[in-house]
Formats: C-alpha cells, structure tokens, sequence
C-alpha cells in the first residue's frame, strides 16, 4: 500500500531465519467427508513467526446463544378463536470455539525476501 501510510521502513532483516520457523503440514479439514490432505499451517505455529497473519487466540472459546425449543404462532379458527396460544422461543447460551484465522496472504513479504536472500547467496557462490 502506499509509502504515505508507513513510518520506520527497513529493508534490512534476515526472512530466511524467520522463515524456516514456519512449519508447513499437510492435513484433512474434519469437517471434509472426502479427508483430500491440503497444504497449510495451523494457525498458532505460524503466530509466534508472523502475528501479523494471525486472528484470534489460540483455544479461544465464545458464547453463542440458541434456540433450546422454537417459538410456536399463534393460531385461531374460523371463528377467530385461538386455539394455540402463541409462546416465544426458549432460548439458551452455549460454549463453542472461537475459531483461529490466518491470511496467508501475509506470510508473501516473508517469502520474496528470502527468494532475494537466497538469489544474493548463490550469486555470491557463483562469484
């Protein structure tokens, strides 16, 4: 994004070592009844490397409310007599993960800078 936004910009920082930190797996989502393995990172090891691409806590729990028994309308006859009283939802409030994101988008920076490492290493070789 634009350098007007930016302060305290630095091109001198070693990716490679933050990069070799991460630890790319492969893995089935659960919730894929067809288990293909994907390549990925779970979020909390990427965390401690690149906080930046991470969203949430790890183990991070949330409240949720939900409908224990529906709601039931009112309903009346031809006659206009009502003949089920309307009665409002029961609700309840159950714990369940907060799930832990990652935009994987941010670890580019992470990989171009040690592409251009590397390219200064093996130049530095072939010299």
């Amino acid at each position: 994004s634009d350098y007007r936004l930016k302060e305290n910009v630095d091109y001198d920082w070693d990716a490679t070592t933050r990069l070799k930190q991460l630890k790319p797996a492969k893995f089935n989502w659960i919730a894929d009844e067809s288990n293909t393995l994907v390549d990925g990172f779970l979020a909390h090891e990427v965390s401690s490397v690149v906080p930046e691409a991470i969203t949430g806590t790890k183990d991070a729990m949330k409240d949720e409310e939900y409908e224990v028994t529906p709601a039931v309308e009112e309903v009346r006859d031809a006659d206009d007599n009502i003949t089920t009283e309307a009665v409002a939802a029961v609700m309840g409030t159950r714990s369940v993960p907060d799930y832990q994101g990652i935009d994987q988008s941010k670890l580019v920076p992470l990989l171009i800078k040690t592409i251009q490492e590397l390219e200064s290493r093996i130049t530095a070789l072939e010299g």
